[in-house]
């Protein structure tokens, strides 16, 4: 048995195929999701979704994903989210100076606001490094 998945900005539908397994990053921990598992709505956070396939297109994908949510229903995952991003379209070069401007943001710890904005980053280019690192 396979599974639907859909991957949905505010703007597009970003993929709409057809998998064996995907693994997400939910709030409390990554969790997979095969044929057959029970209904239920999560919140995501930063991270990289894995999606393996079979029969033809063989293999797996890698995406970093930023923040949304996801419902699982009759083998159908939808997640919302406002970022996600291919590996195939992360450029690691970029993704590492930015986790070391958000970290340096980090310790000066000038303001509440600058502090969130720079933790938001560090957990966005953090997610872009795994996502490379895991395909």
């Amino acid at each position: 048995m396979s599974l639907k998945l859909k991957i949905i900005q505010p703007t597009r539908t970003v993929i709409d195929t057809e998998c064996d397994h995907v693994i997400i990053p939910g709030v409390a921990g990554d969790f997979g999701v095969s044929a057959g598992h029970t209904p239920f709505i999560s919140q995501l956070r930063s991270g990289t979704i894995v999606v393996y396939y079979s029969g033809k297109k063989k293999g797996k994908d890698n995406f970093a994903i930023h923040d949304g949510f996801v419902t699982i229903e009759n083998d159908t995952i939808r997640i919302v989210c406002e970022i996600i991003e291919k590996n195939k379209e992360i450029d690691r070069s970029r993704a590492e100076k930015s986790k070391k401007r958000a970290e340096e943001r980090m310790a000066t710890r000038e303001g509440e606001i600058d502090y969130r904005r720079a933790e938001s980053s560090l957990k966005r280019a953090l997610a872009r490094i795994q996502t490379l690192s895991d395909h």
